[in-house]
């Protein structure tokens, strides 16, 4: 809309404003104009703000004259989508009380699905005087419009035609966790002009790569709007990761071309239309306007004491997240706006499920984190949001936030446990073989309750947070010197090995020493119970050159380097995707305890040592026990459809004698010391640092016993 039909429209009929309706939340184009929501409890007054559309003319501040409870709503007639506007809100500037309204300061729509222009770091933006002796208890009288992103009214239809979600069953997903732009700005295969992009990701040689590798779902770090912190735009960085949201309904407008939404969702689409569906990493524990000494930009200048759990009579910020604030979810309100926006990605951008980061946080009400809480209760009765995929990271910093296997069904987990175990246990660590077998069938201890699956475990390697795979078998210790922070940030403690050269190296021994690594911590990820979940660039050997927490990294450090990628992993990662694809014992739903089969009397999983005995005791609490046989079979409560059993060998130690259990005729498929190698015969030797794994031709007569660590 431009800024003569804007004008135009405002002059209609006293301004053509009307009472509108306190729903739903945000701006609506509703035909004959645009109906605009918006919540504040303790408010005074607020103004909607029309600016022209580059957003540098604010034309008209309009007061809400309606309220309805704590909504407060009018229609203006003759706005259309692609008007761009803000809000101001008056009320007490009381920071003590916990209220900090400053209507000099203008407001984004907390509903805004679309943004004009980006934040302009400046004193002005901040809601108190900076250098102020009164701190934060100081009033700015600045007017901030020209430094802060605008919201502008979208229209969200969009011509899906076919579409559906692929819904691939947790028993047959494999997850890739991508950002749009580290995953595209060097692909030669995408167009430049769509490299870093939504339409770069929908290109056909990205998807042809995802199918190659048999990714079934894609997980996109955050793509809701979100700003660069003021301390890193300092230091000439930018927050590459996006763990700081501004618009929760917006998408990230540096991962477009034209700024329109509709380049999302034809990503969504092209997606789907490979058979991959697509999740989002959301961030719904903080905002970027950080504590008490940060922005006014949205939420803190419109309702302070609603959005944010605060502390000291008000002052303060709980801070469980460690970013400055934690919103405020026991409030109903800004749950309604979680909740929204989930749906609104669902509904508007057909996206099939959501990774909620600091997921501890969601679930924490006044007495503790309660896997029954308000947010998950919402969720979990929601006809939306009920049926797509919903995967928790199960930790916060705040008090009792490790909460690894407390989340309710039908939420999935991040397992770190499964990450530090396998890496432990491949480095070589005494001891671990006990931790291995828990890992290999889902991590029961933590997940077997309450009727979950046992796909309720994200098993993960790696992931954006920490080493890539290349740096953890090439680095003993973290190198965050480009974040500026003398090197002090990150995870000190990686489990990592560089396999006897610290870093990059010619060597052709450590080389291979490196590859082989590689390939057995990949193959024990897809051999166990539970989801596997891939690092992008992992496949290609993308290294950060040892930088395990990249956040500040949009630049090479990041970007795939897909001129350097690694065909033989690549191939290798795609033939363990088949065979857990064309292997069901690999990726059940329910847990296996061992269990006696009534179809043929045999455990659904058991223990072995290379000479076919099972473990005694003392072997399991054995530290030099490093090499272990895993024989799985269906879990013994279920239907048995004749699928074949598997046998799996893992040994981190040296070469031992191989005896094979003579409960079924063995088929070598998988060999990580062979990786060429796709059928064959048993060898004589366990080889040393290797994965093997055998499946079962028809079976023959026999039996044996296993007993669990």
């Amino acid at each position: 809309m431009t800024e003569a039909q804007t004008a135009s429209a405002l002059r209609l009929g006293g301004h053509g404003l009307a009472e509108g309706r306190p729903w739903p939340m945000g701006a609506s184009f509703v035909g004959d104009g645009v109906n605009f929501a918006v919540f504040s409890a303790h408010a005074s007054l607020i103004e909607l703000c029309l600016f022209s559309p580059d957003g540098r003319k604010e034309l008209a501040r309009l007061p809400f004259r309606h309220r309805d409870g704590d909504v407060w709503h009018m229609h203006v007639a003759g706005v259309t989508p692609g008007t761009v506007y803000g809000f101001r809100a008056h009320g007490p500037y009381d920071p003590e009380r916990g209220h900090r309204f400053n209507p000099n300061k203008l407001l984004l729509d907390p509903y805004a699905r679309a943004l004009e222009g980006r934040l302009r770091w400046s004193d002005a933006v901040m809601g108190y005087k900076v250098g102020s002796s009164r701190g934060d208890l100081s009033f700015d009288p600045r007017d901030s419009a020209f430094a802060v992103p605008k919201a502008v009214v979208v229209d969200t239809s969009f011509t899906w035609g076919n579409d559906i979600s692929p819904a691939v069953p947790d028993t047959r997903t494999v997850i890739y966790e991508a950002h749009v732009k580290a995953l595209t700005q060097l692909h030669p295969g995408v167009e430049k002009r769509f490299r870093g992009s939504y339409l770069g990701l929908a290109s056909d040689a990205v998807i042809d790569h995802l199918v190659r590798l048999g990714i079934t779902t894609v997980e996109l770090l955050p793509v809701q709007a979100f700003i660069d912190d003021r301390f890193l735009v300092a230091k000439g960085l930018r927050n590459h990761w996006g763990y700081n949201t501004l618009a929760f309904f917006a998408p990230e407008p540096r991962y477009m071309t034209k700024g329109a939404l509709w380049e999302f969702q034809a990503m969504v689409r092209r997606l789907h239309s490979a058979g991959i569906e697509v999740i989002l990493d959301v961030v719904y524990n903080h905002t970027a306007e950080g504590d008490q000494w940060g922005p006014t930009l949205c939420f803190r200048g419109l309702d302070n004491a609603s959005y944010y759990r605060l502390a000291d009579g008000g002052r303060n910020y709980v801070n469980d997240t460690g970013t400055g604030n934690t919103l405020n979810l026991t409030h109903p309100m800004v749950l309604r706006m979680v909740m929204d926006s989930l749906r609104y990605w669902v509904e508007v951008g057909h996206v099939d499920g959501f990774r909620f980061d600091l997921a501890t946080v969601l679930g924490r009400e006044p007495h503790g984190f309660d896997p029954n809480g308000g947010f998950f209760d919402a969720v979990r009765q929601d006809p939306v949001l009920s049926r797509v995929k919903l995967i928790a990271e199960p930790w916060d910093i705040g008090p009792g936030g490790y909460q690894l296997g407390g989340y309710p069904h039908p939420f999935q987990e991040w397992n770190d446990q499964f990450r530090d175990g396998v890496r432990r246990f491949w480095k070589g660590d005494a001891g671990l073989t006990p931790d291995l077998a828990k890992r290999l069938l889902g991590s029961a201890e933590r997940f077997d309750h309450s009727r979950r699956a046992a796909t309720t475990s994200i098993n993960f390697l790696t992931a954006h947070d920490g080493f890539t795979l290349q740096d953890l078998v090439s680095f003993t210790v973290k190198r965050n010197w480009n974040n500026g922070e003398d090197n002090r940030d990150g995870h000190s403690d990686n489990h990592s090995d560089n396999m006897g050269v610290e870093g990059p190296t010619d060597d052709a021994k450590v080389l291979a020493a490196r590859a082989l690594r590689k390939r057995n911590l990949l193959a024990t990820q897809f051999l166990s119970q539970g989801v596997p979940m891939l690092l992008a660039g992992d496949e290609l050997g993308h290294s950060q050159g040892g930088n395990n927490n990249a956040y500040a990294q949009d630049n090479e450090v990041t970007w795939l380097n897909w001129s350097r990628h690694d065909d033989d992993l690549i191939d290798f990662i795609a033939r363990l995707a088949a065979l857990r694809q064309a292997l069901p014992v690999l990726r059940q739903r329910r847990f296996l305890h061992a269990r006696k089969r009534a179809t043929d009397g045999l455990p659904d999983v058991i223990w072995l040592k290379p000479d076919a005995t099972s473990p005694a005791p003392q072997d399991w609490h054995d530290p030099a026990f490093r090499a272990i046989g895993m024989e799985v079979r269906m879990d013994a409560e279920g239907p048995d459809a004749g699928e074949a059993a598997v046998l799996a060998y893992l040994n981190c130690g040296t070469r031992v004698p191989l005896v094979l259990p003579a409960t079924a005729r063995w088929e070598l498929v998988l060999d990580t010391t062979r990786p060429g190698l796709t059928t064959g015969d048993a060898p004589a030797n366990l080889p040393a640092h290797s994965v093997l794994l055998f499946r079962a031709t028809p079976a023959e007569a026999g039996s044996a016993k296993g007993e669990n660590p």
